[in-house]
């Protein structure tokens, strides 16, 4: 081959291999959504998250693979999970439950961790700090001071006659030491007398019950976490049967039963989470993007438990509300 017809091979090789890259589709990004609970299409928070993904351009099956991971409510079924986790290559791991961040922490995977978390975050080290994490993670927590002193204030409105409250807890939780302080203030400002009761198992929570009623409580605040999750529906049944009625931070109390709620939007600081995966498929470092609070808040009164308990909402609260549960 001469000279002339080696120039004319290269000039005609090029264009080729630019058609050839356009041609080949770019690599698809891969999430992985872990949760506690058994997966499902149904959850309002992966949906929520996936709105999300959605909104910034992210469109499964087109840019991105998302994974879906549950635990079945199983510590062990969640560890017996983490090496399909690790084996499927996410370029980012989404911690939908509290329950589930310890766990990935602990497995030293490599791709960011994106959480959502009830507790402290720098009281339970899964950050350094809020504002500049300063390891491979990131994301929302719903834990604030500022929170437990209005539920007091709160109940203190819609039960005029309150004089003795009942807070009920899970020790181990990162930041309940704090959050208990400011409730405790908040009641006794509010001249409440007040009693915790540490539990974790369904037999701790029957005894703290019995304890609570033999104290003759006017109502039980129970702290946002893995009691209120898990035993929802056992609050609801104590309080129908010893009329001393529970209220927490996150909607689904009241809507599995319970009289009232104040707390987070959990759907839109679970769509907000996609804006962090979103930054760090597009490059941002997990350890440099703070930690977020949540923005929205809701009222949320369950009108036939407080028929069923005889309370009379006051009009200043039902038009507070942002919702009324019949």
């Amino acid at each position: 081959m001469d000279r002339r017809t080696a120039c004319l091979s290269l000039l005609a090789v090029g264009p080729l291999a630019a058609s050839i890259a356009r041609a080949q589709p770019a690599r698809k990004a891969r999430v992985a959504w872990v949760s506690m609970e058994p997966p499902s299409p149904e959850s309002p928070f992966l949906a929520a998250f996936r709105s999300g993904l959605r909104a910034l351009g992210w469109s499964e099956g087109q840019n991105v693979d998302l994974d879906t991971w549950g635990a079945d409510n199983s510590r062990d079924r969640l560890l017996a999970l983490i090496p399909q986790i690790d084996a499927s290559r996410p370029d980012v791991i989404v911690a939908a439950s509290g329950l589930a961040v310890r766990p990935l922490i602990d497995a030293n995977l490599q791709p960011p961790l994106v959480f959502v978390v009830s507790a402290d975050v720098v009281i339970a080290k899964v950050v350094q700090s809020w504002s500049r994490p300063g390891v491979n993670r990131t994301g929302i927590s719903f834990f604030s001071l500022d929170l437990a002193p209005k539920r007091v204030q709160l109940m203190k409105e819609l039960l005029p006659g309150l004089r003795r409250l009942a807070f009920v807890g899970w020790p181990p939780h990162s930041g309940e030491l704090l959050e208990l302080e400011a409730a405790r203030q908040a009641a006794d400002a509010l001249g409440l007398q007040h009693q915790y009761h540490g539990v974790d198992t369904a037999a701790e929570l029957d005894a703290a019950f019995e304890r609570i009623a033999q104290w003759n409580a006017d109502a039980i605040l129970v702290f946002a976490g893995t009691v209120a999750n898990v035993h929802v529906d056992r609050f609801a049944a104590f309080a129908a049967r010893s009329r001393i009625p529970a209220v927490s931070a996150w909607a689904q109390f009241a809507e599995r039963g319970n009289l009232m709620t104040f707390g987070p939007v959990l759907k839109e600081s679970y769509g907000r989470l996609a804006s962090i995966v979103d930054r760090i498929l597009k490059g941002a470092k997990a350890a440099e993007i703070p930690v977020e609070l949540p923005t929205k808040f809701e009222l949320v009164i369950n009108m036939k438990a407080a028929k069923t308990l005889s309370i009379a909402v006051p009009r200043s609260m039902l038009e507070r509300a942002d919702r009324l549960i019949d």
